[in-house]
């Protein structure tokens, strides 16, 4: 018996197929609903989006639960298994996820199939009540005041200095993003932490060639 039959052999001693009971099934489907319904509760619980996506939340409670029955499926076979394997391998995905925590909640949803399909509900339990916990503290937490853009329209591109000053006095960190030149005029993006935002604005367009002052909160993703 040469290498080649003693690892095949071994192979598939070790993937021995195995008969999964109706209780089995049930147990693991009840389990793995009722931690997708939590999984549920929790993102419409922490989402801060302005247009919050029942649909994203929707899919995400019924991927634990597909996630469950294909992991079922490949513990009863391995021919299965195998094709699972293959037809899975050829699946892209290009739905864009913009938002780091809605990957989080992806991949927390897909683990808890993966662990219930396997049989092992104390660790699927635990991990919810970790990651519920781990979320809830971080988001919490003080974070330090986001950085803004202020974009101000001037007729007169000589007041630019005198915008500055005024910048100067609101926030010791500043940074001018753009200059758009048009004419005499200009249109300028400067980058600033303030605390008394309302009465920033207001000093700023009261300068007289201010033709209008924004403040606006950025997310990162924004480019001028």
């Amino acid at each position: 018996m040469g290498f080649k039959d003693v690892f095949k052999k071994s192979f598939l001693e070790g993937f021995t197929s195995m008969d999964i009971s109706a209780g089995r099934i049930m147990a693991t489907f009840l389990v793995t609903c009722a931690l997708a319904c939590y999984v549920f509760l929790i993102y419409r619980l922490v989402t801060r989006k302005s247009f919050y996506s029942k649909g994203f939340n929707v899919s995400l409670a019924a991927l634990s639960v597909i996630t469950a029955a294909i992991i079922l499926a490949m513990q009863s076979n391995l021919v299965i298994s195998l094709g699972m394997v293959g037809a899975l391998s050829i699946v892209r995905f290009r739905t864009a996820i913009k938002d780091p925590m809605d990957l989080v909640f992806l991949f927390w949803s897909i683990s808890v199939g993966i662990i219930c399909g396997a049989g092992l509900y104390e660790v699927a339990l635990l991990t919810c009540l970790v990651v519920t916990v781990l979320i809830l503290v971080l988001e919490n937490i003080p974070a330090s005041r986001a950085p803004m853009m202020l974009v101000v329209s001037l007729s007169d591109s000589d007041k630019e200095a005198q915008i500055l000053d005024i910048v100067k006095k609101y926030s010791r960190f500043f940074k001018v993003k753009s200059r758009n030149l048009m004419g005499n005029g200009m249109d300028m993006v400067v980058e600033v932490k303030v605390k008394e935002e309302s009465a920033f604005v207001k000093e700023v367009s009261a300068v007289e060639q201010v033709q209008s002052a924004s403040l606006i909160a950025h997310d990162g993703e924004v480019t001028f």
